[in-house]
């Protein structure tokens, strides 16, 4: 693994703008615009050195554009997948860091060596999931994983 090559940051989209209940699922594909020009403003608070932000959208978030520090890539079928295909291909040349609270893929993202994180790491305000859910979706909001 190189040093001087920036941490990659992968962020699934849909499970972390799906952590804060605020109306989100009117508007995935505008939740996913607000997050990623959060990410562009503030990065990845607490890490140090350079990053390369690449923020994962799929479903109806499909389609929302890159800006300068943040790279959007549209799942082209599962979200989870592809962003394991991403940790696959930087494995072993540079550390990587997925921020997402769904449990298995973070399973399957720690197998491949990356680190993982939660949505509070960055988006503040994001309320713990409960035990077996996906985040602060209001209860009667069916699909919530998919943005």
């Amino acid at each position: 693994m190189e040093d001087n090559v920036p941490l990659l940051v992968i962020v699934d989209a849909a499970n972390v703008v799906g952590s804060v209940p605020d109306g989100w699922w009117r508007d995935r594909r505008g939740a996913a615009e607000r997050l990623r020009d959060r990410l562009a403003a503030d990065g990845v608070p607490g890490r140090a050195g350079p990053v390369e932000v690449v923020l994962v959208v799929e479903g109806a978030a499909r389609g929302v554009e890159s800006v300068p520090g943040v790279r959007v890539e549209s799942a082209p079928g599962s979200g989870d997948d592809h962003m394991v295909e991403l940790v696959a291909r930087a494995a072993g040349d540079r550390a990587v860091l997925v921020v997402t609270a769904d449990r298995e893929l973070r399973r399957r993202v720690t197998e491949l060596g990356a680190e993982v994180a939660g949505p509070r790491t960055v988006r503040p305000g994001c309320v713990p999931a409960p035990v077996g859910g996906r985040g602060g979706a209001p209860a009667g909001v069916v699909g919530a994983r998919r943005i």
